[in-house]
Formats: structure tokens, sequence, C-alpha cells
């Protein structure tokens, strides 16, 4: 039990530190910035600040680590609109990113969310480390708020945003993912071998009922979940379609996934 908690912790806290790096070069299309690092993990978020004045910045656009070239150190960020703060009544600037201004990655490592199919497994991972939880009965306020007992990309999107979190660790046949909570990417995957005696649908909480949208019929969030892991698996994929190491995951679950297998790509 000590070695599964361990190889956790040592996950968590690669994730964790906030990384500040100068952007190097700009693509002609502007949607494309370069740093500069040792090391990065590709799906990595984040944004870039732009200096207006002495002590006066701005954030002008979102960022995702889409590539990483080891030999020559560079990063490529995929930029676009930054939308994590929203109000009409504050003016606008017309600031572009340039060569200088400052990437901020990994914003919120600090503070996670944590889904598990129960009581018991929830507990065993989120007391092995020391970090920020965000505990699954306020995701699942909101969720039946918005009338969705089935949580979409949208759903972690808005309830990240809003509560400020950078990772979701989710536990899924004996292991941890560590995804990335904006681009929804897998940054690791740990071994967790632990016992499951129950499931708790759509994740362990101690909301009695999320709430069903009266359009439920329609499918998609608004329907009840029937199972944990194919509806995860399905998140996941969508988001990390050639990632081979959860292809064979799945593959080696038995003939009850292997429907899942075909939405992978893996085209060069």
């Amino acid at each position: 039990m000590k070695k599964i908690f361990l190889m956790f912790v040592v996950a968590l806290q690669m994730n964790a530190a906030m990384l500040t790096l100068p952007v190097t070069a700009i693509d002609e299309d502007a949607s494309i910035a370069t740093v500069k690092i040792e090391k990065i993990d590709v799906g990595m978020s984040g944004f870039i600040i732009h200096q207006i004045a002495p002590d006066h910045n701005s954030i002008l656009k979102n960022v995702v680590v889409t590539s990483y070239d080891a030999t020559s150190k560079k990063a490529t960020l995929l930029m676009s609109d930054y939308d994590a703060l929203r109000n009409n009544a504050l003016p606008k600037g017309e600031w572009k990113v340039k060569v200088g201004d400052n990437v901020i990655l990994a914003f919120g490592y600090d503070r996670a969310l944590l889904l598990a199919p129960s009581e018991e497994i929830f507990y065993k991972l989120s007391k092995s480390v020391k970090i920020q939880w965000i505990h699954p009965d306020i995701f699942a306020t909101m969720l039946s708020f918005e009338g969705h007992p089935t949580p979409q990309k949208e759903d972690f999107d808005l309830f990240t945003t809003a509560a400020s979190v950078g990772l979701i660790f989710l536990y899924l046949d004996e292991k941890v993912y560590t995804i990335d909570a904006k681009s929804f990417v897998i940054l690791n995957i740990a071994d967790a071998p632990l016992i499951q005696d129950n499931e708790v649908l759509p994740f362990y909480t101690r909301v009695e009922k999320i709430e069903q949208a009266w359009w439920g019929w329609f499918g998609g969030g608004s329907s009840h979940m029937s199972d944990y892991a194919p509806h995860y698996y399905e998140l996941l994929i969508e988001h990390n379609p050639r990632n081979k190491v959860l292809y064979e995951i799945i593959k080696k679950q038995g003939e009850k996934f292997h429907y899942l297998l075909n939405d992978f790509d893996f085209k060069e």
C-alpha cells in the first residue's frame, strides 16, 4: 500500500510546480508560441502574460503544450482566447503576444479534484498526499444545478475554471490518471491496486441525488450514468486519442471495452 501511495505522491509532485518561461518565438499566424525548457509534459496548460507597464500585466492567451523536442529543448504551445475571467464592464486591450512575454504553465496544479468510484478509495487516495483537494460534493452540486448527472467535458471546464482547479485525478480500474484540467490530456498514470467493493455513480459524493434536466431523454450529460468506467474511458480517449499507454490499458480490460479501441487515432 505504501508503494502505491508513494507512486501517487511522486506523480503529483512532478506536476505541482508552477513554471514561468519567456516566449522565444511566435509563428506567422500568431497561433503558436515556442519556449525553451529542460523537460515538460505535453498537455500542460497555462496562459501568456504581457507587461503593459511596470507592475501592470494583462493575460492575453490560454496555452497548451502540444509538442516537445528533447533535442532542442523546445516546447510548442497552441494559443487560444483567454476566457477564465469575463467582465463586459472592463475595457479590452488590443495587445498582441510578443517574444519575451511570460508563459505561466501548471497554474492551479496545487488544487485538485479527485473522482473515485467509492468512498473507501476516495479517502485512501485523498489522504495519501498533501494538496488542496476540492471536494467532489461541490462538483456534484454544480452538476445538479446544470441538470447533468453524467459529467461532460464542458462541466469539468466550468467547474475547474470557477474553482481554480488545475488537476483532475481519476481512479479507473486500479490506476490513477493525472489529467490537466483544461486540456484533459493525461499527464501521468500510476498503479493503484485498491479493492473496490461497491460503486457510486457518477462518482463518490455525499450528494444523494444529482438532478436530471427535463430534456434528459436526449442523452448526453442530461441522462443518468449506468456504469462508472466506460463513461470516463470515453472522455479520456476523446482527449487522448493517440495515447498508446491508455490504448494498451483498455485493450487488457477484455472484450467489455474493446469497442472503445476503435476511437483511438494513431495516424502518423
